[in-house]
């Protein structure tokens, strides 16, 4: 496999940051996440850290270094991190659950799947169309979808969810895939903090006109600026695909790794930045040194199999 990613958490005009997101790969297979801990319910960094945690560390057992399943897998891995929050909840007798929202996708082989709960979403752009995007589980959602069967005066909110991660009720799971994936694809996952005020329009022109590099600063930026004081925290993800023979094109790849080898920057745990005033902020230069450590797990695997990174 070969890819290249582009990750950016920004705090908002919220108290805290409880957006979460991070990747991680085997040789074979790769595993992008992202949650968003929900307020008005405790602890919603505590939830989405736990969720991307259980995922990653189901990754890491399950992928050896290939996938079985892989819609099977994000399913039954969403719905552990779903109990690791009752759990959770119980262990520390809190009134209430934490609760959190969570998209993740993996990439297997040439091909993509994908599965979420909640409203944080999945785009895919392949040239200058959008080919793909999940539909939230929200009342507003559901309602336009139900609005030519069934007319429908009254709005709701959009940020009012009937599912999530760490509610009473089993979670509802949507997936895709599998989905064959071409050169120069460019999937995105997000939090509401960035499609709440950026179009779909604007989100498939920008990554369709732009590297991935560039395009996601500028729309965290821009949905900074339009969501004004009160913006959510705006947290982004995006791969673009790439062929392994493309040699001028910088990225991840992974055929030089050895099959017991695990890479992810998912933390290990929340508060891992310490007291430093910046730690809402969860940019690349926050990621520097799990990606260091990443290229130093290919650089050993490399010469434990005598073979070139």
């Amino acid at each position: 496999m070969r890819f290249s990613v582009y990750q950016v958490s920004r705090k908002g005009g919220r108290e805290k940051n409880e957006d979460r997101m991070g990747y991680c790969y085997t040789r074979e297979a790769g595993l992008f996440a992202l949650a968003d801990g929900m307020g008005g319910h405790p602890e919603g960094e505590m939830a989405s850290q736990l969720a991307l945690q259980t995922m990653a560390a189901l990754f890491q057992r399950d992928a050896r270094p290939g996938l079985a399943d892989p819609l099977r897998f994000l399913t039954d891995a969403i719905m552990a991190g779903h109990h690791q929050l009752l759990r959770y909840a119980s262990e520390k007798g809190l009134i209430d659950t934490p609760r959190t929202t969570i998209v993740a996708c993996i990439l297997q082989g040439n091909t993509a799947y994908w599965a979420h709960c909640g409203d944080s979403r999945l785009y895919m752009v392949r040239g200058d169309k959008l080919i793909a995007r999940t539909r939230d589980h929200s009342y507003s959602e559901l309602q336009d979808s139900l609005s030519t069967v069934v007319p429908l005066t009254e709005r709701y909110n959009r940020n009012v969810l009937f599912t999530c991660l760490g509610s009473p009720g089993k979670p509802v799971i949507d997936t895709a895939g599998p989905l064959l994936l071409q050169e120069g694809d460019r999937l995105m996952i997000c939090s509401d903090g960035l499609w709440g005020t950026i179009s779909d329009e604007t989100i498939t022109r920008h990554l369709a006109t732009r590297t991935i590099s560039d395009a996601v600063p500028e729309l965290v930026e821009e949905a900074l600026r339009e969501g004004g004081p009160k913006c959510d925290n705006v947290t982004v993800l995006a791969v673009e695909w790439e062929s392994a023979s493309n040699e001028d094109t910088p990225g991840v790849r992974t055929e030089t790794l050895g099959e017991e080898v695990f890479a992810s920057t998912i933390q290990a745990s929340v508060g891992d930045a310490g007291d430093n005033a910046d730690s809402d902020d969860l940019d690349e230069a926050e990621i520097e040194r799990s990606i260091r450590e990443i290229n130093e797990a290919i650089r050993r695997s490399a010469q434990a199999s005598g073979k070139k990174p």
